[in-house]
């Protein structure tokens, strides 16, 4: 009886604890921080401790800053920089509830990284994410004509001609700085070429296929 008390208590409490760590990563508290720190902020000037109320101010800012760009996400950008796929799927399982913890955007750009990192081992997996984070809007041209450049190579690996000569055209007005030129053009040429080829494009396919070339 005594140890089934002692069971039943850890699990409150470690249900309790995962409460509070979901309620940590909520938007709002970001927001409700800021506020806080801000209204010391305003005392300590008042007070005449300008240096304070000076860092106080700058540690807001921080606060508003996260809101707007979840840090869990930087952090599973950068880990993809490095091509450790493992390491940004890391960060992103920190989200538990990307309606809570992340704005608009930073749910698409969720949508996004999850979308890059299946992209090999799960094609339809991958057009659902990529077609949610297009849907939920993406703050970059680049990083939306990335997603719309996979979803046209998805199309097109199933044999959807139509549907990925639109998705690639778009891809290719959206690429500005001319940054994904070869990657559309090799497209292309592939659609010439060939009528439904078993390869992928984007950032998913380059990354992945860069990180086998160098083992």
């Amino acid at each position: 009886m005594h140890f089934e008390a002692k069971t039943y208590f850890f699990g409150v409490y470690k249900h309790s604890h995962f409460n509070k760590l979901q309620v940590m990563y909520n938007k709002i508290i970001k927001l409700i921080l800021a506020a806080g720190i801000i209204g010391y902020a305003v005392y300590q000037f008042i007070e005449g401790n300008i240096g304070n109320g000076i860092a106080l101010i700058l540690l807001a800012g921080i606060f508003i800053f996260l809101y707007f760009k979840n840090e869990f996400i930087l952090l599973a950008f950068l880990q993809l920089r490095k091509q450790n796929f493992d390491g940004a799927k890391k960060w992103l399982t920190k989200i538990k509830t990307p309606e809570s913890a992340l704005v608009k955007k930073q749910q698409g750009y969720y949508n996004y990284l999850h979308g890059i990192m299946v992209m090999q081992d799960n094609m339809n997996g991958a057009e659902k994410y990529f077609k949610k984070a297009i849907n939920l809007g993406l703050s970059m041209d680049h990083d939306l004509a990335m997603a719309k450049l996979n979803l046209a190579g998805i199309a097109f690996s199933k044999r959807r001609k139509q549907e990925a000569q639109k998705l690639l055209t778009e891809a290719q007005k959206l690429d500005k700085h001319g940054m994904l030129t070869e990657q559309i053009k090799m497209m292309k040429q592939n659609m010439k070429q060939t009528t439904g080829p078993n390869q992928h494009y984007g950032a998913g396919g380059s990354l992945r296929s860069q990180k086998r070339r160098s083992r």
